[in-house]
């Protein structure tokens, strides 16, 4: 009985492996990945390799699915038509989810994260939260979900209360938008609460994140076509292969980020 049982699951572990290998990807035995890697500490280049969460945790998932991994350095506007037009199979970028992105295109929870405000050390303007920032330079990111945020609180909120708009300037990279603070063309730098903590242990007390609490709390996740549901599938077990090893839960420990809980994701469905 003992012998049927190994048989048994010999049997499940092969068939698991044979529905990895034929995953429906672009290219056989590749996993192709678009990712902006000019986003540390979730995807950056360590020399000329990819490094960083993303790439850490979208290689442990390639593994399980029996893929090996090619990135596809992609500025982050262009990520979601570049995975439309299928220069890619998936986007692993620190890709907010929100509803206007799931419209175009499904996107799978995988971190929990929020923004956090920079500024100088030297500044005597040290914002603690977004209400400050009225008539004040700020600097983000293109295309991040934020911005839609600022835009509306600098007119719904800085304007109704007799105050000056937001001034806000965007940048094609995160760094661009640091280098712009540190020449004093923006004051406040809005960015991802891992990054700023990165950004400002490497500047060695040139910066300093002010905001005091996670601003406007988001799930990441990663996005794939929706035209694609077998390899959302194959995705998905593959993720969920690579917790069960017990190499994510040590990933997310390393670079101090969260996993979802089942509320944030049953949250996402309402």
């Amino acid at each position: 009985m003992k012998i049927k049982y190994i048989a048994k699951g010999l049997t499940l572990s092969l068939l698991a492996s044979t529905a990895f290998a034929q995953a429906a990807v672009m290219t056989p035995g590749k996993l192709t990945v678009g990712s902006d890697i000019t986003f540390p500490p979730y995807e950056y280049l360590d020399g000329k390799t990819p490094a960083g969460f993303d790439i850490e945790f979208i290689n442990g998932v390639a593994k399980a699915m029996k893929l090996e991994p090619r990135y596809v350095d992609t500025r982050f506007t262009s990520l979601i038509p570049g995975l439309q037009a299928k220069r890619f199979d998936l986007i692993a970028s620190a890709l907010f989810i929100t509803p206007e992105r799931s419209k175009v295109i499904d996107m799978i929870p995988y971190l929990k994260t929020g923004e956090s405000l920079i500024a100088l050390s030297s500044s005597t303007f040290k914002p603690k939260k977004p209400e400050e920032l009225c008539g004040h330079k700020v600097g983000s990111m293109q295309g991040t979900y934020w911005l839609e945020k600022l835009h509306t609180l600098s007119t719904d909120y800085c304007v109704k209360q007799g105050q000056k708009p937001i001034e806000v300037s965007e940048f094609s990279t995160d760094p661009q938008v640091t280098q712009a603070m540190l020449s004093h063309a923006v004051e406040v730098q809005m960015t991802d609460a891992a990054v700023a903590s990165q950004v400002v242990e490497k500047m060695k007390g040139r910066l300093a994140v002010t905001s005091d609490t996670l601003l406007y709390p988001v799930l990441v996740g990663l996005g794939v076509s929706k035209t694609n549901p077998d390899f959302k599938k194959e995705l998905t077990d593959g993720i969920a292969a690579y917790k069960a090893s017990g190499d994510y839960a040590t990933l997310v420990k390393k670079y101090h980020l969260a996993e979802p809980q089942d509320a944030d994701i049953q949250a996402l469905k309402q």
